[in-house]
């Protein structure tokens, strides 16, 4: 299971803007209905169509999200731990594999973006296990239990309105699966960002995270629009370790991609 720090992966909130009376939250599930009737009014207001809004307003409160939210131990382990408990070593393994195969698919990632592959295949490897398990929680529901959810409204709020766009705009459905936290695709993206950074990465026409191409390139127009300077080292002190806290804020986490990355681009 993919355990989040304090703030998720792809950090950036979705550039909309927030309504001057927001709706209520709560620490509990009781006035969750409620809720989704004042923060439909103010998706409506904020664009949202109504196949956004259908999606919100079938939505239900996700305890399986709420108890992932309050438990998140694994970033608190020693690099050392870290690297084990997430199978580092199969991640390497299998992303040498991965980059020999598809070596021309990562090098015009490369200069496209200007990311090395290791980057690329050890987020990927770290988030799902390169497409092993993408999730099983509604993705709509999941998003908007935490953004209900007192604790971060304001973090997840624009990831909320992010999802129900993409409900409008057929990107999800009502009922796609993702993370706990509503992440989706490949590489976890939030709703809001794979609202701004989502790249058609084979050519048909759509933007689709569960399609390796599209969520590997989105990855790369990310971490390329964070300031990814090609070229340039990604281990700790030098000037990409930077960009690789933009996708995630906890230590080790960040620690991990680079230490497997160099393994696989070595």
């Amino acid at each position: 299971m993919k355990i989040l720090p304090r703030f998720s992966s792809a950090l950036i909130l979705f550039a909309l803007p927030i309504a001057a009376n927001a709706a209520i939250c709560s620490d509990s599930a009781g006035q969750f209905e409620a809720w989704k009737t004042e923060m439909a009014a103010e998706a409506k207001a904020e664009g949202v169509g109504e196949g956004g809004i259908a999606a919100l307003m079938a939505t239900s409160y996700s305890t399986a999200t709420i108890a992932a939210d309050r438990n998140q131990k694994s970033f608190k382990y020693s690099l050392e731990k870290f690297l084990q408990v997430r199978g580092a070593d199969t991640i390497v393994k299998q992303g040498r594999s991965r980059k020999a195969k598809n070596a021309g698919f990562y090098d015009s990632l490369e200069a496209a973006y200007g990311v090395p592959a290791g980057v690329l295949i050890a987020i990927h490897g770290m988030e799902t296990g390169f497409g092993s398990f993408m999730g099983d929680t509604n993705v709509v529901s999941a998003i908007a239990t935490l953004t209900y959810d007192c604790r971060r409204s304001e973090f997840f709020r624009p990831h909320l309105i992010g999802a129900l766009l993409m409900v409008d705009r057929g990107m999800i459905s009502a009922s796609t699966k993702g993370a706990k936290h509503g992440e989706l695709g490949h590489t976890q993206f939030l709703p809001g960002n794979a609202m701004l950074y989502g790249v058609d990465g084979n050519g048909d026409g759509a933007i689709d995270f569960n399609t390796v191409s599209d969520a590997l390139a989105s990855t790369a127009n990310y971490l390329r629009k964070k300031g990814w300077k090609p070229g340039q080292g990604y281990q700790e002190g030098e000037p990409n370790f930077a960009v690789i806290k933009e996708w995630n804020a906890a230590k080790v986490y960040q620690q991990a991609i680079a230490i497997m990355a160099a393994q696989i681009d070595g």
